[in-house]
């Protein structure tokens, strides 16, 4: 972690200080833990459903880049802007209910790129999709 990266026992002030973007908060998005080696948010299956009522698989996939590129963005700290460019999800159970828990772990923090996996269970703690995320980290425009 570098010098301009916030301190990671901020990280949670600093996500929430910064807002996880529109789409994020109209999927009832909320942050419960941020730092630079682990993120956690949580999401509901209510108003995220596929006509059958099964969790969207883009509403796992809406929570996975939520998450691991604010974690990139963490990392990469200021004067930085981390950018998705590559995104894959495995679902492997479907959420009918409640709510479902993402957890971002990183796989790689480089220079240029970041790698994070996140792992989405529904309140039983079961699996129900994995989301992989590449971020390219560059120079944030000039404002």
């Amino acid at each position: 972690m570098t010098s301009t990266t916030p301190d990671t026992s901020a990280g949670l002030d600093w996500a929430k200080q910064r807002g996880m973007g529109a789409l994020a908060e109209k999927m009832g998005i909320e942050w419960v833990e941020f730092t630079v080696d682990r993120c956690v948010a949580t999401m509901p299956v209510e108003g995220n459903t596929q006509p059958v009522g099964l969790l969207h698989g883009g509403a796992y996939v809406v929570l996975g880049e939520s998450l691991g590129s604010m974690a990139a963005n963490l990392f990469a700290g200021s004067g930085r802007l981390a950018v998705g460019i590559d995104i894959n999800a495995t679902h492997t159970r479907s959420a009918t209910s409640g709510i479902v828990t993402g957890v971002c772990t990183p796989i790689h923090l480089g220079r240029s790129h970041t790698v994070h996996e996140i792992a989405v269970s529904d309140e039983q703690g079961r699996r129900c999709s994995t989301i992989r995320i590449t971020n390219l980290i560059k120079d944030a425009p000039a404002r």
